[in-house]
């Protein structure tokens, strides 16, 4: 079943790249003139909703080759970004009211959806203030990437 996602992912990211969206949006972003930090709070809210609906690889490959130009138009670390977009992804799966990762959490515990959900939040506002630490300090999210490239 992951395979057949990822596949027609693909699939949609290939067909996208071929019709100009992605380099269309990108400029149409661009044109606004956000700051990265706006431009980032956008991409998190973005991020958490489809996070409600979908899996974090489905996000991941759909959103992608739509959202790459305009991470490199802004000059966004790329390894940096990656990190970003696995920490709000899984924002997004731990938010109601599909986040997959609450029916997981409530199949193991026995409990209502919305205790399960009441029970997430903390751990949503601890990857909350993490990706705030992360933008603050990029160093942190991309130390060790740099220490293996070094080598």
């Amino acid at each position: 079943m992951i395979t057949f996602i990822l596949a027609c992912a693909a699939f949609l990211a290939n067909a996208l790249g071929f019709t100009g969206l992605p380099a269309a949006l990108a400029g149409a972003i661009g044109s606004l003139e956000l700051s990265p930090a706006a431009l980032l709070v956008a991409l998190t809210v973005f991020y958490i909703l489809l996070g409600c609906f979908l899996d974090g690889i489905s996000i991941v490959v759909l959103t992608t080759s739509i959202i790459m130009p305009l991470i490199q138009a802004y000059n966004i670390d790329l390894i940096w970004f990656g990190i970003y977009i696995v920490l709000v992804s899984e924002m997004g799966q731990i938010t109601p009211p599909v986040g997959f990762n609450l029916f997981v959490l409530q199949s193991m515990t026995g409990r209502d959806l919305l205790s399960v959900a009441r029970s997430t939040m903390p751990f949503f506002f601890l990857l909350v203030l993490a990706l705030v630490i992360i933008a603050i300090f990029p160093q942190i999210a991309t130390f060790l990437p740099a220490r293996m490239s070094a080598h």
